[in-house]
Formats: C-alpha cells, sequence, structure tokens
C-alpha cells in the first residue's frame, strides 16, 4: 500500500535512475522517454553541467526570501532570460510552476490596469479547448469541462473563443483567410464582451495538451495581434509547454510575428531538474504597478537560488548544444516519419505539430473526422501499450477533454536520430498492437 495519491488509482514501477532520454525502473528494464515526462526534460536527464550547477549553489544557500536578500542565481536567470525575449520584456518575476506563472501573468495584467486608470478591464479572453493550469484562477481561464467542470462553483469563468482547429472544421491552415476567419473570432468575443471590459488574451502559441500540438493557421497570430493592439487588449503568451525551445525556437510565439506584452514559461525552462517558472513582461506594465505600490502577489519559492541557479544551467545547455536548432531539424524529421506511420495505420486520422511538439489523433474515419467511440479509452489504452513496449508517450483527449484521442510524441531536445528511429520502432509495434485490438473490438461491438 501506498500512502500517496495523484490523480488516479493504480501502481507504476518504482524509478530507479534516468540519463540522457532514457529512464530505468528498479527491475532494470529501460524506457525511452518519449514525451519528456510531461513536456518538461528539455534537455535529458541528469545533465551534468546543471547538476555542477546546482552542488556549487547548494554550498553556498539553497534559500534566499527575496524580501530579504538578492540572490546572484536570481538575478542572472532574469538577466539571461531578459536577453532572449522580444524587445522590451525585460521584467522577470519567478514562481514554481506553469499554474503559478498564468496567476502572475492574470494578476499583473489586473493591477497594471486598475493603477492605470483602466480598472473596468477584467474579463480575460481565452479559447476552448484550452489548458492553463490547476488552480482555480487558471481553470477560469481554461476551456477543457473534465477538468474544469467539478469547481465551476468555486470560480468565475471567464470568456472563451473556439480554438483554431482547422483540421476538424474542414478548413485549410495554409489558406490566410482560414487564419483570419478563427482570429476575428477574438474581435467578435471583445465586442459582445464590450471592450472597456476585456483585460487581456490568454493563448499557447502552439496547443499543448487539449489540443494536441495545434499549430495555429497562417497569418492567425499576427492577426490577434493586430487586434489587441486595436482594442488595447493585452496579449499573453502561454509558453509554459511552448518555451525554452520545445518548438525549434526559444519561444513558441518567435515563429510569428506577434510579440506578446507578458510571457510565462515553466516546464522546460527548469527542465525536471527543479520546480521553476516565469512571469516576463514589458516594463511599461510592471512600472506603474511598483509605483502605486507594488505587485499585491506573491509566492515563498519565488526566485529561490537553487532553482534559479538550475535553470540558469538549463537555459545556457540549450544554447550551448544549440538545442533549438536541433528541435527544428529533428521535429521535422519526426513528422515526416509519423506521418508514414499514418499511412500505413488508419486509425491515424492527422498529424500535426512543430519543432519536437508533435501529436497524432485517432480516428474512426478519416474523411469525416469521426472520433473513436469514447468508450474505448483509446488514448490511455496506446499510452499503456507503449509503456509495456519502454516507450513513453502522452496523451489527452482532444474534443473539449470527452471525445477524440490523441498522443502528444515530444522527446527531450537532445534526440538523436538514432534515438529517433527508436522512437518510431517503437510507435510502429505499439501501433500494431493497438490497432489490433481495436479493430477487434469494433467489429465483435
Amino acid at each position: 500500500m501506498s500512502n500517496l495519491f495523484y490523480q488516479a488509482q493504480g501502481r507504476k514501477p518504482t524509478l530507479d535512475q534516468s540519463r540522457g532520454v532514457y529512464m530505468w525502473d528498479q527491475d532494470g528494464k529501460r524506457y525511452l522517454d518519449g514525451s519528456s515526462g510531461a513536456m518538461v526534460c528539455n534537455i535529458g536527464h541528469s545533465n551534468e553541467n546543471v547538476l555542477t550547477a546546482m552542488r556549487r549553489q547548494m554550498e553556498k544557500s539553497t534559500f534566499g526570501y527575496r524580501l530579504h536578500f538578492e540572490t546572484e542565481a536570481s538575478e542572472h536567470l532574469a538577466t539571461k532570460l531578459a536577453n532572449l525575449m522580444p524587445e522590451g520584456l525585460n521584467k522577470v518575476f519567478f514562481v514554481s510552476g506553469g499554474s503559478e506563472a498564468v496567476e502572475t501573468g492574470l494578476k499583473l495584467a489586473r493591477q497594471y490596469a486598475v493603477t492605470t486608470g483602466q480598472g473596468s478591464r477584467w474579463k480575460v479572453i481565452s479559447r476552448a479547448p484550452g489548458y492553463h493550469g490547476c488552480s482555480l484562477g487558471a481553470l477560469a481561464v481554461t476551456g477543457y469541462a473534465p477538468l474544469t467542470a467539478p469547481f465551476e462553483p468555486m470560480m468565475r469563468q471567464m470568456p472563451k473563443i473556439p480554438a483554431p482547429r482547422a483540421y476538424l472544421d474542414g478548413l485549410d491552415a495554409d489558406d490566410p483567410a482560414t487564419g483570419l476567419h478563427y482570429a476575428d473570432m477574438l474581435e467578435q468575443k471583445i465586442l459582445a464582451e464590450g471592450p472597456d471590459s476585456v483585460l487581456a488574451f490568454l493563448v499557447e502559441p502552439v496547443g499543448g495538451a487539449s489540443t494536441g500540438a495545434l499549430v495555429p493557421p497562417r497569418g492567425y497570430m499576427e492577426r490577434i495581434r493586430e487586434i489587441c493592439t486595436r482594442h488595447g487588449v493585452l496579449l499573453i503568451m502561454d509558453e509554459v509547454m511552448t518555451g525554452a525551445g520545445r518548438t525549434g525556437k526559444f519561444l513558441g510565439s518567435d515563429h510569428w510575428l506577434a510579440r506578446p506584452d507578458i510571457v510565462v514559461m515553466s516546464k522546460g525552462l527548469g527542465a525536471g531538474y527543479m520546480p521553476l517558472g516565469a512571469m516576463i513582461a514589458d516594463d511599461r506594465l510592471v512600472a506603474p504597478v511598483l509605483d502605486q505600490g507594488g505587485f499585491a502577489h506573491g509566492f515563498t519559492y519565488a526566485g529561490n537560488p537553487l532553482a534559479c541557479a538550475a535553470g540558469l544551467a538549463v537555459v545556457n545547455e540549450i544554447e550551448m548544444q544549440g538545442l533549438c536548432a536541433n528541435a527544428a531539424e529533428q521535429g521535422d524529421r519526426l513528422l515526416a516519419r509519423l506521418n508514414g506511420l499514418m499511412q500505413k495505420y488508419e486509425l491515424i486520422g492527422d498529424v500535426r505539430g512543430k519543432g519536437l511538439l508533435t501529436a497524432f489523433e485517432f480516428m474512426a474515419d478519416r474523411n469525416s473526422k469521426a472520433p473513436l467511440p469514447a468508450g474505448l479509452n483509446a488514448h490511455q489504452r496506446f499510452v499503456d501499450i507503449a509503456y509495456a513496449k519502454g516507450l513513453i508517450v502522452y496523451s489527452r483527449r482532444t474534443r473539449d477533454g470527452t471525445h477524440g484521442d490523441h498522443i502528444l510524441v515530444c522527446p527531450p531536445l537532445i534526440v538523436s536520430d538514432a534515438h529517433m528511429d527508436e522512437i518510431v520502432e517503437g510507435l510502429d509495434a505499439s501501433l500494431a498492437q493497438f490497432s489490433h485490438e481495436i479493430y477487434t473490438e469494433l467489429k465483435a461491438a
């Protein structure tokens, strides 16, 4: 019996050690981490340079409360991040995870509005499906019913617009008209809510777990930037999953001309070595807040020196190893291989992604886009099959969390050609077993 509990019942093998892209349980079985944990371990496991930086910091200090001391680690990481951001985003607030980062961005936006005479602005528009965290504030901007529904009486739901799922709507994602079609839904929502009441638009540059590596249609990102500027709405980029090189650039939004006002990051920033996240904002938003008495917000571990030392070493590894470029190159290769698997297995109805944030979606019929019956629990079944074969992947449901099944394939950015071959071989073997099982059950039904 275990005294621990998390999302569900069931037990897993006990982890013994991790190195690079591999993990071993205590029985000696090896697993290839094909999802970087939960899209976290961007530089792989047990990187010696990061461990050395952490040991060095531990010998000096493991904690320094931000109201008592400045720390070299937090100052140096803040400077490093500011230099990697779009011009003007030069103020950094550290947190311990993605939900905290999102909450921090939302609260800074609101306090900026209040201190600049725009107190009527409080609504944050986001997308459905969309996932932004599990705390109540982050859930209010999340569009994923299985996670939000139980807690709706406890929070104030924020307005949503549809995610740009062109492939499900039968639209051409490469046609600029498609991008404008979805982006203009933002303007329609702003006008419907009342422009003076809308504070911000929160968006993942490339969709994460809720939409399975959804890449926006051509022209979408630039258009939402124009709309936000026109109506005085702040654009907040949720880079919790896409940041730190995952999509082939340091920020996912760097692929488009859509400069954010606020960036929120986590996951790959700490890369699994320490809990770490950050909100980075334009100084024009921070200055009036600090001038009016300060930011009414904070966490005990904000700017923890050990976490920041690890984060700085992680970012240095991303730069020194050229991992953004490797993510772009290997991501193209992975997408091509996934498309090859799609030709082999009819149950794969769509392949998508950018860099090493990729996914494929199961469908009962490609032409109609009909999902597999929800009762088959296909996404979890495939994950379990792959896990038994020593390949770790990640899954969720694409269609509002209740139907549709997608598999995220997001290995560490250090992945090599040989690793990629091993990943695809594991997927192929898992798909063969999965397809046989699913078709057998569908015929029996």
